[in-house]
């Protein structure tokens, strides 16, 4: 049986290598009542001054339904996500990050590009960010074992709720498109929120 985390942790590694960010990264563990901790990996800047905080657990187990009694172990999308944000780490965001992460356990969610994914509140302290935009990501996919599915290593935007408001109504697409017209910078922790019209 492959150890799926650690195939992750050392591709996580490698592609980071590759962009000039070596070596260990930073680690907090979060663990919620009944799930299994899910650990946040920070990855310094490589020059350009973004950070990189990818969650490392939700890829443990496969995304299912909790409600399918006959769900399969082993077969199944697997995920784990990562936001990117220039500067210093705000605080809170680790733990919002493992909330996103937990979601396919804790609530049943199969996270997938172009999902929007609501907590509620702000994702760090005095954010005005309260959702997740998902998308693809730089990383590629990590390939597992047979029968494994592989790993998607999905980008996750923070986003406010007239965002999200858009998203619901008009698509994920959409909202990426009213960032490039506007030159909205989404790694940018303190920036606007976009008002498409």
């Amino acid at each position: 049986m492959t150890d799926v985390l650690d195939d992750v942790r050392t591709h996580l590694r490698a592609h980071f290598a590759k962009a000039g960010i070596g070596g260990e990264p930073d680690a907090a563990s979060v663990t919620f009542l009944g799930t299994e901790s899910i650990d946040i990996l920070r990855f310094g800047t490589g020059g350009d001054d973004v950070v990189h905080y990818v969650s490392l657990g939700c890829s443990r187990y496969p995304m299912t339904d909790p409600a399918d009694i006959a769900a399969d172990p082993v077969r199944g999308p697997r995920a784990e996500v990562m936001v990117a944000l220039r500067g210093p780490s705000p605080a809170g965001l680790a733990r919002s990050v493992a909330v996103l992460a937990a979601a396919p356990v804790v609530e049943g969610l199969v996270l997938t590009a172009d999902a929007l994914v609501e907590l509620g509140t702000p994702l760090w302290e005095a954010a005005p960010f309260t959702a997740f935009l998902l998308g693809p990501s730089e990383i590629d996919d990590v390939t597992l074992p047979a029968p494994y599915d592989p790993v998607a290593v999905l980008s996750a935007i923070p986003i406010t709720p007239t965002e999200a408001a858009w998203v619901r109504l008009k698509g994920a697409e959409a909202m990426r498109e009213a960032w490039r017209t506007d030159g909205v910078d989404v790694l940018d922790p303190k920036r606007p929120a976009s008002a498409p019209s």
